[in-house]
């Protein structure tokens, strides 16, 4: 199952950093959301990934968008993350693949010629009224997040 341009914001469930649970649905009704997925907390590319959302925060907010980051990282882990580089935004755990499914986020991917499972970064636009209006797939980290905020800024 893959989400497709024109379709609305799944209603998932999931614990987030900080503590809290999200309920994508409630929680961003009436609000753009950039929904970023990366695979893994602390490597470099998802922390220059992160980083620069952090860095263009501001900006994301003066556009009147939330940003949210997915992955498979459980809670504590998320926790750290964010504190160790000040994310101003939740980071999703997503430990039984429900998001990554509904999102198409999972991918076969190879590392010194083995195959394996994972989650392929990426990033979703949803407008105010909670439909999909932009996605990015196979991102490269470096220079993704001026991308999405000038697409932010156009919806």
């Amino acid at each position: 199952m893959s989400i497709s341009p024109g379709d609305s914001l799944p209603d998932l469930t999931l614990p987030a950093s900080g503590g809290r649970t999200i309920s994508l649905k409630k929680e961003y009704a009436g609000k753009k959301l950039v929904l970023y997925f990366y695979p893994k907390d602390n490597t470099p590319g998802c922390t220059l990934e992160g980083q620069d959302f952090a860095r263009l925060h501001p900006e994301f907010k003066k556009a009147k968008a939330e940003v949210v980051g997915v992955s498979k990282d459980s809670v504590r882990s998320h926790d750290n993350f964010c504190a160790k580089y000040g994310f101003p935004f939740s980071l999703l755990s997503d430990t039984d693949e429900a998001a990554c499914q509904a999102f198409g986020a999972i991918v076969e991917k190879a590392l010194y010629g083995r195959k394996y499972m994972g989650i392929d970064r990426c990033t979703f636009l949803f407008d105010a009224s909670g439909k999909l209006v932009r996605e990015w797939r196979k991102v490269k980290a470096k220079g993704h997040a001026e991308a999405v905020l000038e697409a932010v800024k156009a919806v």
